[in-house]
């Protein structure tokens, strides 16, 4: 019902086509993006079979998005292990 409306207005005015498809356009990536940090490391689904995954991680694990500075293979692990 939405959708047919939107149909309706965009043939009325045709102007709104290229919002609404810049609208459609932000709202997927919103949700691509919320569903790539929900699988993130830093997030437990299931506390009784892994409860902290974060410490399972490999020292070259690439946490950031984009990372420019920064050569993960080469990093080495600091810390004792847990």
């Amino acid at each position: 019902m939405i959708f047919r409306t939107a149909v309706e207005h965009a043939k009325k005015h045709p102007g709104l086509i290229p919002q609404l498809f810049f609208i459609c356009l932000g709202m997927g990536g919103a949700t691509m993006y919320l569903i790539r940090l929900a699988k993130g490391p830093h997030v437990t689904w299931n506390k009784t079979n892994n409860p902290e995954p974060w410490n399972k991680l490999d020292p070259t694990y690439q946490y950031k998005f984009v990372a420019i500075g920064t050569d993960y293979k080469n990093l080495k692990k600091d810390g004792p292990e847990f």
